[in-house]
């Protein structure tokens, strides 16, 4: 279960992102480790992101939550890109990834297979759309296992 902190938090880090030309891609809330750290994964839309892209963001969202007392403890903010093996889980991931390449597998087989590679189209309530040469891939959501990005397919 999500910290209950983490919508305001969310709430809080994407007008900053906006700003900076970058998009919130999650946030996480690590309250079992001393001191509590809070992760905020960010993605440059335009580019590569980079540790200057993760840099200015933290200088800024820590001012934000700084001033809004958000979190009323001592943490550790750590701003991060998703990197190369990040599972997309959420709609807004799913969404901010669209065009990507995407590793899909399944829990149980659907059509005789359990992988597929390609880029991702989009996801709706029941299904997962996947380009694989041009050629649409639908895969029942209820079958899916897990999703990652996957840097070694060409976009």
């Amino acid at each position: 279960m999500a910290h209950p902190l983490i919508p305001q938090i969310t709430d809080l880090a994407t007008p900053i992102a906006t700003e900076l030309g970058l998009e919130v891609v999650a946030v996480m809330f690590h309250t079992h480790e001393r001191p509590p750290s809070l992760r905020v994964d960010i993605r440059n839309p335009t580019a590569d992101t980079g540790l200057q892209d993760c840099e200015r963001m933290s200088r800024a969202l820590e001012a934000a939550l700084d001033a809004a007392e958000v979190i009323p403890f001592a943490y550790a903010l750590e701003v991060s890109s998703p990197g190369t093996s990040r599972e997309l889980t959420t709609d807004r991931e799913f969404n901010a990834f669209g065009g990507f390449a995407v590793s899909i597998t399944a829990n149980e087989p659907v059509n005789g297979k359990t992988e597929w590679q390609g880029q991702l189209i989009r996801r709706d309530d029941t299904t997962i759309y996947l380009s694989q040469k041009g050629r649409t891939i639908e895969i029942p959501r209820t079958a899916v296992g897990k999703v990652y990005l996957d840097d070694n397919l060409e976009r």
